[in-house]
């Protein structure tokens, strides 16, 4: 049976539960605390059962012995936080009579935000029902700067900053500016939200003065019955640091996965294709339409469904509105029905095709006037801004994109680079479309695994006179959950897409379908009795210092970390449709290989020629900027070591073969090959590059207890991952290993070493260097050769053997490799044989030391694996 992830326990949560267990059974299932009229009354929203529950444990707390001062709701983006705010702020001032609130928050954005929702009763966001009337009293919630020393009855005084704001106010005297001598003479509750930014100083383990934590912990502790309650749907419990803060102050938990489970959210789904943007810019348009035609039918009114095209950097995304607007003013009848005729020929989306059949059977001269009318340039906004405030810094901005919902709103699509995850409020965005894409980290995945849960906020439309703020068609009509759910369109790249669902369990976001039998949680606990070992004290492990790459060295393509023998352009545009956590499929759509240029060849030289000149960035002068030891255009299109002999090849659906002949579509698969060129020049330019000199970290700080998780559902294109019982076996760190049958083998080899090991040895461990840690890096070094690719990313060698002998430490570095992946990641072995004592210039220790790469271990080659690591150690 699968061994699940385990949870740090949260002390207070787990009493407050307890407590409300033990409550129910005494008074036969009422609870003793309810949400007051006064509540119920004055705000515009009812409260959710969960929003209730966290009032429940925030009464809780104010009603013990124990001074409560500091508290965090973690509650999921779109669940409603400001709500419950709101009703705080009315429990705190009837309850125990504080009329002084603080909202804090890291950006203007939210402060923008907020503001609509607590003081301007004529905001369709405002939160509060007009006139808030508590026992018969009117009360008003005013607006201020400095909170008055005389406090007039029936009033809220409410201050909302920027942490950044706050922090210049209280450090240098000015006129009208806030003092700690004022914050001390009235109690106050301090509301910080998106509360993750305002943990710097226990992040760092230092006190810096000038934190925004310190500060805030100032402003609490200037009067003993301040309170401060924090707000966020991303706290990092996982963090030891964070863990130990928060563990006692967690007064309320509700993830993200509950919150669509309950069903308060969109369902998500992904649209993965290799297309390029104007299909998708179409595909996005189409079912917009549809869903808008949906609604119609539906007799639901003003219904305005919005998409959101995302770019990466604001030229791309400007240029991607052009594009747009010009797609849809060279719209016609004819390219209407020869798109709908391509793309049902070759999509693999089920939705899509229920679209495309829609389409196919109106009036396509009609359809055209509708689109043109409905995503003309007044419905169309480009709202991005280089500024750190992001696209919600500019006023007007805000109000347009804070609104989108409101009838008189014409805004139908969105164009936008920043990450919109904090301080927008969208309930009908149902489309975001990733514009002039790349694979990218798991660190940028998280932040649009945020925004994919910000766009996933539930829609309550009236349907049949009612209005629903949970999904109602769920497995029912598949036109209507269309208007319950978000379509991410997206790249189909497996790596990407994996990335992203790491993204997606970082924050809980799972699917309706993902349960127990779907994916497996694993933990790996470092052992207690390897903790006690003179290793884990004392012990060091080692890796290389990075260095920049000088001007002199890029003086080919391999240079720039690109493989100049050969590019393949994936030119197969079946679309995909997944839900939001189904992992992709290599090979789910049939495709072949075909040849479309090879610039040895002086009939493909005028190819390249006529690509190169549709992009600036290809003519002499700016490739100069990022080619300096280029000397002409000329040099760059035929030496060998830059594009000369490069053969360019497509990769196509079996039933487009033909298209692999149209000079338009060999055009159009250089251009992306050149673009592949460009890209990896701008991105690998001043880049870092590995050395041989190594440095040595503590090893207990990267050998630590780390999660997995694993499929259930094998595709058979992947190994079998699952958990290996470690506990007999002392010389391994972890008490089980999470590892497939490859890592397994190389184990079972180690297992097999290791009472010989121990005759020479003190100590003898194997260490799994988990890639999900990402403590312990290489890099490679010494890749000045001029036939040789450079790689500037890092590589994690999955297991170091680790053996001290008394004096000298040794460290073993072993990758086990599938025959899939020998040639793709031939360049790891080249560094692994690199590493050893000759090579390596130790910085900062002594050189009790002993570094040594070994040859990947491979299926059916272990022997080669231990006579490589027998014939290191007899050198010794």
């Amino acid at each position: 049976m699968a061994k699940k992830k385990q949870l740090k326990e949260l002390p207070l949560l787990k009493e407050i539960r307890d407590f409300q267990q033990t409550s129910l059974l005494e008074t036969d299932g009422a609870l003793d605390y309810k949400v007051g009229d006064y509540i119920k009354d004055n705000l515009k929203h009812s409260l959710r059962p969960y929003q209730a529950q966290a009032l429940y444990a925030l009464n809780y707390t104010q009603t013990r012995d124990k001074d409560y001062k500091q508290l965090l709701f973690n509650m999921a983006t779109g669940s409603g936080k400001t709500d419950t705010m709101a009703a705080v702020i009315l429990y705190m001032y009837v309850e125990y009579g504080y009329q002084n609130f603080l909202f804090v928050a890291n950006t203007n954005a939210v402060i923008s935000k907020t503001k609509e929702n607590f003081l301007n009763d004529n905001s369709p966001k405002y939160l509060f029902n007009t006139p808030i009337s508590i026992d018969g009293q009117r009360i008003e919630i005013k607006s201020v700067n400095r909170f008055p020393v005389i406090q007039e009855p029936g009033v809220i005084y409410l201050k909302l900053t920027t942490i950044q704001s706050l922090a210049n106010e209280l450090g240098s005297a000015r006129e009208n500016g806030l003092t700690y001598e004022e914050l001390e003479k009235n109690k106050l509750v301090v509301l910080a939200d998106e509360a993750h930014h305002f943990n710097a100083s226990t992040k760092s383990q230092k006190v810096e003065e000038k934190s925004w934590e310190i500060l805030l912990n100032k402003i609490r502790n200037s009067n003993p019955d301040n309170r401060q309650f924090e707000f966020t749907a991303t706290i990092d419990i996982d963090k030891e640091l964070i863990y130990e803060k928060y563990k006692d102050k967690i007064v309320y938990k509700y993830d993200l996965d509950r919150f669509m489970n309950d069903g308060y959210s969109k369902n998500v789904y992904r649209l993965e294709a290799q297309n390029e943007d104007s299909v998708k810019m179409l595909n996005a348009v189409l079912l917009s339409q549809y869903r808008k035609r949906i609604a119609r039918r539906e007799g639901i009114e003003n219904f305005k469904p919005v998409i959101l095209f995302k770019s990466n950097r604001v030229a791309n995304s400007t240029q991607a509105k052009d594009d747009f607007l010009k797609m849809i003013d060279d719209l016609s009848a004819e390219k209407i029905a020869d798109f709908l005729a391509e793309q049902n020929s070759v999509n693999h989306s089920t939705t899509l095709r229920r679209v495309y059949g829609y389409w196919m059977k109106q009036n396509f001269a009609e359809t055209v006037v509708e689109l043109k009318r409905d995503f003309k340039p007044l419905t169309i906004i480009n709202v991005n801004d280089t500024a750190r405030e992001g696209v919600l810094g500019d006023k007007n901005d805000f109000n347009n994109l804070n609104t989108l919902e409101d009838v008189n709103n014409p805004l139908r699509v969105i164009f936008a680079v920043a990450k919109l995850t904090e301080g927008w409020d969208v309930l009908n965005l149902y489309d975001i479309v990733r514009i002039g894409e790349q694979p990218v980290t798991t660190s940028q995945t998280n932040s649009e695994a945020q925004l994919i849960g910000r766009g996933a906020r539930y829609n309550p439309f009236m349907y049949k006179g009612e209005r629903s703020y949970t999904r109602r068609f769920d497995r029912s009509n598949p036109d209507l959950e269309l208007l319950e759910s978000l379509f991410y369109h997206t790249i189909n790249d497996v790596k990407y897409i994996n990335n992203l669902l790491k993204s997606f369990d970082k924050m809980n976001l799972v699917s309706e379908s993902d349960n127990d039998n779907d994916y497996s949680v694993y933990t790996a606990t470092v052992k207690d009795s390897f903790k006690k070992s003179r290793a884990y004290k004392y012990g060091r492990l080692w890796h290389n210092q990075l260095e920049d790459v000088p001007e002199s060295a890029y003086n080919n393509l391999g240079s720039y970390g690109f493989d100049r023998n050969v590019i393949t352009i994936d030119m197969n545009d079946s679309i995909l449709e997944h839900s939001r956590n189904q992992e992709s499929k290599i090979g789910e759509a049939s495709s072949r290989e075909v040849i479309i240029a090879d610039f040895s060849k002086s009939s493909d030289l005028r190819l390249l020629k006529k690509a190169m000149s549709r992009d600036k960035f290809f003519r002499f002068a700016e490739l100069a900027k990022w080619i300096p030891n280029l000397k002409s255009l000329n040099e760059f299109m035929v030496s060998e070591k830059w594009l000369g002999n490069l053969r360019i090849n497509a990769t196509v659906p079996y039933n487009r073969l033909n298209s692999s002949q149209d000079n338009n579509f060999k055009l159009t698969v250089v251009d992306r090959a050149l673009s592949q060129v460009k890209s990896a020049i701008k991105k690998n330019y001043l880049k870092k590059r590995g050395t041989n000199r190594f440095e040595s970290v503590p090893l207990k700080d990267v050998v630590i207890d780390y999660t997995k998780r694993v499929s259930n559902n094998n595709t058979g294109m992947q190994s079998i991952v699952k958990p290996e019982p470690m506990n007999k076996d002392d010389w391994f760190v972890y008490d089980q290993a999470i590892v497939d049958s490859l890592e397994k083998s190389l184990i079972e080899l180690v297992r097999g070493l290791v009472i010989e090991l121990k005759k020479d040895y003190e100590e003898v461990f194997l260490i799994r260097n988990e890639e999900t840690i990402n403590k312990l890096k290489l890099y490679d070094f010494n890749s000045d050769n001029s036939n040789e690719v450079s790689h500037y990313e890092g590589f994690m060698p999955d297991f170091l053997l680790y053996l001290n002998d008394g004096q000298v430490t040794y460290q073993l570095f072993i990758e086990p490799k599938g025959e899939h992946l020998i040639e793709r990641d031939s360049w790891k072995e080249r560094l692994l044989n690199k590493i050893k004592p000759e090579n390596i210039e130790f910085i900062g220790e002594d050189d009790n030391a002993r570094l040594y790469g070994v040859k990947f271990f491979r299926y059916g080659k272990g022997n080669e694996v231990e006579t490589s690591i027998k014939e290191i150690l007899k050198q010794e």
